[in-house]
């Protein structure tokens, strides 16, 4: 749910709402100037919150949660807001350019996780693995690789750490984009359906024409 898009939704509502009472409230009902406001302020306050809950609701009902889901997945959203932007400082932060552009595509595909599912929260349940597990090994090994390639004498001890840490994380880019494709897993099998439907109306289509024109040679 787009939080700035929703407010100017309700404040697009509540404004006029404010507006008209007061004016109704001083000429039609010959109010004070003061307590109009009062009224004004109330009304429109009032036609704020009953906006927001209407919105929540037609929102929870479009994606199919429960208002306890939706908090759930709210929640581990909000917590997944800052590993992620710790992950990004970290990959940033490696010196290894032979690995940058693997890097920034790395950062790109947990970005679109993120967004995927904070605009389609039901989304959440297949990204699971990537919330609960795959992100914060990512987070831990690009943290420590920072902190251990910091330091100004490396042992051989220390190189082959880092060496083994930098294939582990290439290994978690592979894991994490598979994550992805399980977030759009939905998306793939309805575009392979529609597909199919076409290429059968399309086959249809032509088998027709065929006929047709077959009929007009006799």
């Amino acid at each position: 749910m787009n939080q700035f898009l929703v407010f100017l939704i309700r404040m697009f509502m509540a404004v006029p709402v404010t507006a008209t009472v007061w004016l109704l409230s001083f000429f039609a009902f010959d109010q004070t100037f003061l307590l109009s406001g009062a009224i004004s302020l109330g009304a429109g306050f009032l036609t704020y919150a009953i906006s927001g809950m209407v919105l929540k609701r037609r929102f929870l009902k479009k994606h199919q949660l429960t208002r306890k889901e939706y908090q759930y997945i709210k929640e581990n959203l909000d917590e997944a807001k800052g590993k992620i932007s710790r992950l990004h400082k970290s990959l940033l932060s490696i010196r290894h350019l032979p690995t940058l552009k693997q890097r920034v595509e790395f950062t790109r595909t947990t970005r679109k996780i993120y967004s995927l599912t904070k605009k389609e929260p039901k989304r959440f349940y297949k990204a699971e693995p990537f919330y609960f597990s795959h992100l914060d090994s990512a987070v831990e090994l690009s943290e420590k690789y920072v902190f251990l390639s910091a330091q100004p004498k490396k042992t051989s001890e220390l190189e082959q750490s880092l060496n083994e840490t930098r294939r582990t994380l290439e290994q978690m880019f592979t894991v994490v984009e598979e994550d992805l494709y399980l977030v759009i897993s939905d998306d793939i099998d309805h575009l392979n359906f529609e597909i199919d439907v076409a290429k059968q109306s399309i086959n249809t289509i032509k088998d027709s024409r065929n006929l047709t024109g077959s009929r007009r040679l006799k």
